[in-house]
């Protein structure tokens, strides 16, 4: 276990998925959302950032030891929920993990393993999952020096301008196959990754 916090983002409204919520979405008899949520509890404190109650999403965490964060703007889009659960990072926190909710094949070894590559090469301010061939996915640490940027985001396109302003110092660790970076974003998506799981 680590002390680093875990920001679970799982307030977007999957609008490509026809009316269906992808987090919702069962895989071995359980949510999606579920399956991640667990995944990152086994590594450290979960904040997951869900939108506005009432919602199902809140009935897929229930009796996990996670910390749900309502973010009433979610429509604007990532940064809304960064920003809100970054209101619950302590200060004193020597990082904080982002992490995609959508990601099924990212394991809890997984998201160790880049807490561990923050441990190796602690002269970088951002470790970040990426896939075997090295393309930059998730998890993604950002050290505390960073907390006042994440904070202050604003719009959807998550923390990319964080990592871009600070290109130099980050650290991208390989994860197998395609954990850090397979989403399911699509129905075309889903059926693609069941059929493929069945095959192997």
């Amino acid at each position: 276990m680590t002390d680093i916090p875990i920001i679970l983002l799982a307030a977007g409204q999957s609008s490509r998925m026809g009316g269906v919520d992808k987090l919702m979405q069962m895989i071995d008899g359980v949510p999606l959302l579920t399956r991640s949520a667990r995944s990152a509890q086994a590594v450290g404190p979960v904040l997951a950032a869900l939108p506005p109650k009432p919602h199902p999403r809140y009935d897929a965490l229930s009796g996990l030891d996670v910390q749900t964060v309502p973010v009433p703007d979610a429509a604007e889009g990532m940064n809304a929920s960064l920003r809100a659960a970054m209101r619950r990072v302590s200060p004193d926190a020597p990082a904080v993990m982002v992490l995609l909710a959508d990601l099924p094949d990212l394991s809890s070894a997984d998201l160790a393993a880049v807490v561990n590559a923050r441990k190796t090469h602690p002269d970088n301010l951002v470790w970040r999952g990426a896939t075997a061939q090295g393309k930059p996915g998730h998890p993604v640490i950002f050290d505390r020096s960073l907390f006042r940027q994440l904070s202050d985001l604003q719009g959807d396109d998550g923390a990319q301008q964080v990592v871009r302003a600070h290109q130099g110092k980050v650290h991208l660790h390989r994860l197998p196959d395609r954990n850090a970076l397979l989403d399911l974003d699509t129905p075309d998506d889903w059926n693609a990754w069941l059929k493929n799981r069945r095959l192997k």
